[in-house]
């Protein structure tokens, strides 16, 4: 259950899609396996081009990434609709992806694995903020702060998408609410 996420953020720009999130080649690696979830991490973002990303999300030969934090521009996500996508952000570490708006489905598919908050602010971030720099998120209100300069920055509420990422998703969320059965011990 998070509610505070610091640390420094991961910047790109519009029209990040699944593919530049997670090529379609590791999409054969099963993320309930625990190696492979761990080698999906190591892939993230993985796909955007070198030209205009010289700083990588994951650094070669590692799987986790420094940085807990993407900050997006305009539809975050789009493209297939692979959950692969957010299962490797999480799985390289990130805990929030804040972008100016998402693709729906990568937007219900990090609800739905639990990997990520999907973080709406009507700013346009990707311009405000570079790789590296430092912030401080709080879920509960609903905003964050640039730890440089004090600048702070409202977010759109997350409202009942928060209880089902803080479960790890939909399937231990409706577990935990006794929708469905739990999982045998």
């Amino acid at each position: 259950m998070e509610s505070r996420i610091e640390g420094p953020v991961f910047v790109v720009g519009d029209n990040i899609d699944t593919d530049q999130i997670i090529p379609a080649q590791y999409l054969n690696l099963v993320p309930t396996i625990r190696e492979e979830y761990e080698q999906l991490g190591g892939y993230a973002l993985c796909g955007l081009p070198d030209t205009a990303y010289p700083i990588r999300y994951v650094n070669e030969g590692e799987v986790n990434s420094e940085y807990p934090i993407v900050v997006a521009g305009r539809n975050f996500g789009c493209g297939s609709s692979r959950e692969h996508a957010p299962i490797a952000l999480g799985a390289a570490g990130c805990k929030a992806v804040i972008a100016q708006s998402f693709a729906r489905i990568f937007f219900r598919n990090s609800i739905a694995t639990g990997e990520v908050y999907p973080c709406e602010c009507d700013e346009r971030l990707c311009e405000k903020l570079k790789t590296g720099d430092v912030i401080a998120l709080d879920l509960e209100s609903g905003e964050f702060m640039i730890k440089s300069t004090g600048a702070t920055y409202q977010l759109k509420p997350l409202g009942e998408v928060k209880p089902v990422v803080d479960a790890g998703g939909l399937f231990n969320y409706a577990r935990q609410q006794g929708m469905i059965p739990s999982e045998p011990q």
